[in-house]
């Protein structure tokens, strides 16, 4: 849209208040908010702001810096009251010269995706975030209570989860999320809605909104959400695989090979190759939490073994069975990646290690097909070449500080934010007493 079309969608929606949003390093979604009639300047010349006050972005003596409005991504907030209506947009931050600030994880992924459009390509990943729902507790304890006693795609005509999840569903499809289905996930509590896949930007403009959506509909309904990874002991964790695929100008899926026994071309191949040879580093920016490594162990349904299968879900990388006719589909599902994550940043790192493996030509290996991994002894893995994931986001830092591809494609500023914050976490951690320690601990030691 132009500045006069997002006006008049503006009127006609009756909006009263504009978010211009953008987020920290951490993924966290920041905001300047405006009366309605201050935007028609914003949405032309900017807005200005204090960068050193948001994590990652500029230090006092370099502070200013300036929101550029992307109009196509205009969208009503539909929870706002009629009264008070708000809108949001997302917008690219750039520096007083008129510069992308390169530290901008929104602008981070928007330079990886650029090198791809020079090739003729266009990454397109399908994400299926999942979260819990909880009850509000009564009193000053943090520790969860599932919404509901529901299981895997339980279905109850009755039950309140369903309702809920419902007026998500509606909401999101209002902000124009192009939703696919939506339903119970295995935990209690645990849900899952997923949107068509379209080419990274958009998509990690959607898992944002998706989670303040579901954030603020919970809310009204007297529940918590929480895209926490591992909110609970004892059960599955939250998710977020990531379906990827390159498609060319011309519209068709450059990952599809008919002649290949699992229909996936060379340059398929070499994209995984890619992401595998660089896991444990890129494990630092797709789980980038202490809580992560709570869901990355065995038992439960998340990968921790580094390898490609169709029919073995424990592997990092699966390639779901192709349908024929269904060529577009063809599609390689990331299956490591949380929901805490920020989204820019992790597939821009997902991007640039699957470059490094197409333009290195790296090979695959076999697929890790009809083994179950965890049944094998270290030494059994061993001597199958299979890699484990780093058990702790401390080893993942370690991981991530060694490896120039990864760190090349954040860029260097958002790198080194990145790193601040992660290690600050490792060290707040560190230093914290836990539960677990004060029950273990207190009487027996």
């Amino acid at each position: 849209m132009n500045t006069k079309e997002l006006l008049e969608r503006i009127e006609k929606d009756n909006v009263k208040f504009i978010s211009l949003q953008f987020t920290d390093v951490a993924g966290t979604v920041k905001s300047v908010d405006m009366p309605v009639r201050n935007f028609p300047d914003a949405a032309e010349d900017g807005v200005w702001f204090d960068g050193s006050s948001v994590a990652g972005f500029g230090r006092i003596q370099e502070s200013d810096m300036r929101l550029i409005v992307d109009k196509d991504t205009y969208a009503v907030l539909p929870w706002s009251p009629e009264e008070r209506r708000r809108a949001r947009v997302f917008c690219d931050v750039y520096t007083p010269d008129g510069e992308p600030f390169e530290g901008d994880p929104r602008g981070t992924l928007k330079r990886m995706l650029a090198k791809i459009a020079k090739r003729g390509w266009t990454l397109n990943i399908g994400a299926e975030p999942e979260f819990f729902l909880f009850k509000r507790g009564n009193g000053s304890g943090v520790h969860p209570v599932p919404h509901d006693v529901g299981g895997y795609f339980d279905f109850s005509a009755n039950d309140e989860a369903v309702r809920v999840r419902t007026e998500l569903m509606e909401a999101l499809d209002e902000m124009g999320l192009d939703i696919e289905v939506g339903h119970h996930e295995v935990a209690l509590g645990q849900h899952e809605i997923d949107f068509r896949y379209d080419d990274a930007l958009r998509i990690a403009d959607n898992i944002l909104t998706l989670k303040y959506t579901v954030k603020a509909i919970a809310a009204q309904n007297g529940l918590v959400a929480s895209f926490m990874p591992k909110p609970i002991f004892g059960e599955n964790g939250s998710g977020m695989h990531c379906h990827q695929s390159l498609f060319d100008e011309n519209g068709e899926n450059l990952f599809f090979d008919d002649n290949d026994e699992f229909k996936l071309s060379k340059l398929a191949y070499h994209f995984m190759a890619g992401q595998l040879k660089h896991a444990r580093a890129l494990t630092a920016v797709v789980a980038p939490t202490i809580n992560s490594y709570k869901r990355l162990v065995p038992g439960y349904e998340a990968p921790v073994y580094i390898g490609w299968a169709q029919t073995n879900r424990s592997a990092l990388i699966r390639i779901p069975r192709h349908i024929e006719g269904r060529d577009k589909a063809v599609r390689a599902e990331l299956r490591f990646p949380d929901p805490a994550s920020n989204p820019y940043l992790a597939f821009a790192a997902m991007l640039g290690a699957a470059l490094d493996g197409i333009d290195n030509e790296m090979e695959v290996g076999s697929p890790m097909n009809n083994i179950n991994i965890y049944h094998l002894t270290a030494e059994e893995r061993a001597e199958k070449g299979i890699d484990s994931l780093p058990g702790s986001l401390a080893e993942a830092m370690r991981e991530l500080e060694n490896n120039d591809v990864i760190k090349d494609a954040l860029g260097k500023p958002a790198y080194e934010a990145f790193a601040r914050a992660k290690w600050a976490e490792v060290d707040e951690h560190r230093l914290n007493v836990s539960d677990w320690e004060v029950k273990r601990y207190l009487e027996t030691a």
